[in-house]
């Protein structure tokens, strides 16, 4: 009679920190996986402590207190399925990232990991020592090696795997999303079971941390890469799924069918899962933004609706003397349209009062830059009176193009606790407003329809600090911006390349000046969604005091 092995995955979203709150969830999808009849419960990378840690780990109490739970959580479970839980380990005085096998009540088995990422936003080599290569563990019938995520990137540990008597292959992680990830993790791990020709599973979490957000994406694939299971994106998950003995070897039956949205979708919910996920693990309840009836803070005001639902966003517009009708009907327009609290805090009297306590000093000067400044800054501190006192988040409305290139005021309209948007370009917000518009999900808090209105995506991009300004007066056209900034930023491209590609070379010249000497605004702006491989912050690390120029 062939044997059978139901392993229960459980692709969840853990909080950094809250180990009690974490070994809860592990308890209650330990407790499905009893009543399936499950012979194991797989959850994901450090899934104990939450990922990333970041320094934290560095504290002995936390670890010892991370280590501690495990073992109870052994304790707790004893009568039932094993137990794979990702968390820290001591060995000989090292700190390591495991793997931990639980049953009946003991810790059966630790795996360390081998390969330490040290590269986008990883830097495990910091916090935690290299092992070698651990072998395969038992669990009832079954022979189970597990690389434990980055492992999984790289042949070797695989293959040692299989050498060493693995039957299928179980890879925990902690895994970022980027634009395109999903497809990159499946071809990688075609090519695990390509080499080894054992079934494999990939196993996700969830959840916003920080700048990053993790998207699950699990899946399960049979020797030859068949795709048996694939669980969602984004969502948590707990499916069963049944490997049975053949002539062959171990397979998974088929299961749990998924569909991964397009990466249009896919941007938009990572930013609204990151919002939602900063708030609720940061405690936050409500957030408020300053509406302009520009493009950027219409986008960032529907991402936070469907994060938070709109009876929890306050919208503030802050008209001056040259925030023109359209932009308070469009601010208008798009806070009743999301059913969001729009409030109008005018700053003229303040600007004047500013301007005639400074005009002594300022005797003799032209009107420019500053006093520009001095409204967004206004705003700023405005919409921060608001967040102190009523205990909102302030959101910050920038892109990504504005954010490279300092088009923004630092203790102004950069004032803010997260920015959704920081790694999408201004093209980008424009398609956005409209993939938006044309569509609706269950997992959206906001009401569906055309929320934006079509005059907010056309109309000449402003800050609307000076009579009749545009965007365009200081920067090129927002598309060929971009394009430039992906070279600059993205592709780390040469200034000889991008002029190779027909880009004007003094515009470039003036894109990478722009770059570099805003790395101190950055430095100090506040953390957002991250999309791409190359974000702003831990993707992207670069001095401010810099005085490097490419003169090719």
């Amino acid at each position: 009679m062939a044997q059978s092995f139901r392993l229960t995955l459980a692709q969840l979203n853990p909080t950094v920190g809250a180990l009690a709150a974490n070994a809860a969830l592990a308890r209650a999808a330990w407790e499905e996986a009893r009543a399936a009849g499950s012979d194991m419960l797989a959850l994901t990378e450090m899934f104990i402590t939450g990922y990333q840690t970041q320094d934290l780990i560095l504290k002995p109490a936390f670890t010892h207190a991370a280590i501690a739970a495990i073992r109870q959580l052994a304790r707790d479970c004893a009568d039932g399925p094993a137990i794979g839980i990702g968390g820290p380990a001591m060995v000989s005085g090292k700190l390591h990232n495991a793997y931990y096998i639980l049953q009946a009540g003991e810790v059966t088995a630790t795996v360390l990991k081998h390969h330490l990422p040290n590269s986008d936003v990883f830097d495990e080599k910091r916090i935690f020592s290299a092992a070698e290569v651990n072998g395969p563990y038992r669990v009832g019938p079954l022979r189970i090696g597990t690389p434990i995520c980055e492992d999984a990137w790289h042949p070797d540990v695989a293959e040692t795997l299989a050498e060493t008597g693995a039957e299928i292959l179980l890879v925990p992680n902690g895994s970022p999303y980027h634009r395109g990830k999903p497809d990159l993790r499946l071809n990688l791990m075609v090519s695990r079971v390509v080499e080894t020709g054992l079934p494999l599973v990939y196993l996700n979490m969830v959840g916003g941390q920080d700048d990053q957000v993790f998207d699950g994406s699990s899946m399960v694939l049979n020797p030859g890469g068949e795709l048996a299971v694939q669980m969602p994106q984004f969502d948590d998950c707990i499916t069963h799924v049944d490997f049975v003995q053949g002539p062959d070897g171990w397979r998974a039956k088929p299961g749990l069918m998924a569909e991964i949205p397009k990466i249009w979708e896919a941007d938009y919910r990572a930013c609204v899962m990151a919002l939602a996920d900063y708030m609720a693990k940061t405690g936050f309840k409500k957030v408020l933004l300053g509406l302009s009836g520009g493009i950027d803070s219409a986008i960032v005001a529907t991402i936070a609706a469907d994060a938070l639902g709109p009876e929890n966003v306050r919208c503030v517009m802050l008209p001056s003397a040259y925030t023109s009708d359209h932009s308070l009907e469009d601010a208008g327009e798009v806070a009743r349209n999301l059913g969001c609290r729009l409030d109008t805090v005018p700053i003229g009297g303040a600007q004047e009062a500013v301007g005639a306590a400074l005009a002594p000093l300022f005797a003799g000067t032209e009107p420019g830059i500053t006093e520009e400044n001095i409204q967004s800054r206004l705003r700023g501190l405005m919409l921060m009176a608001l967040s102190n006192k009523f205990g909102e988040m302030l959101l910050t409305t920038g892109n990504k193009s504005e954010v490279a290139v300092g088009y923004c005021t630092i203790y102004g309209d950069m004032n803010g606790g997260y920015n959704p948007i920081k790694d999408m370009y201004k093209t980008r917000v424009f398609a956005t407003c409209r993939w938006r518009n044309d569509n609706h999900r269950p997992w959206m808090k906001g009401p569906a329809g055309a929320v934006i209105p079509e005059r907010v995506i056309t109309k000449p991009p402003s800050a609307e600090l000076r009579p009749d300004q545009t965007d365009q007066d200081s920067l090129p056209p927002y598309e060929v911006l971009d394009a430039i900034l992906d070279g600059l930023v993205d592709r780390e491209l040469s200034v000889a390349e991008l002029v190779a590609q027909g880009f004007d070379r003094a515009t470039v010249k003036k894109i990478e000046h722009l770059l570099y000497i805003s790395e101190y605004k950055r430095f100090q702006s506040a953390p957002g969604t991250r999309l791409t491989p190359r974000a702003f912050w831990l993707d992207r690390r670069y001095p401010i005091a810099m005085r490097w120029r490419d003169e090719g």
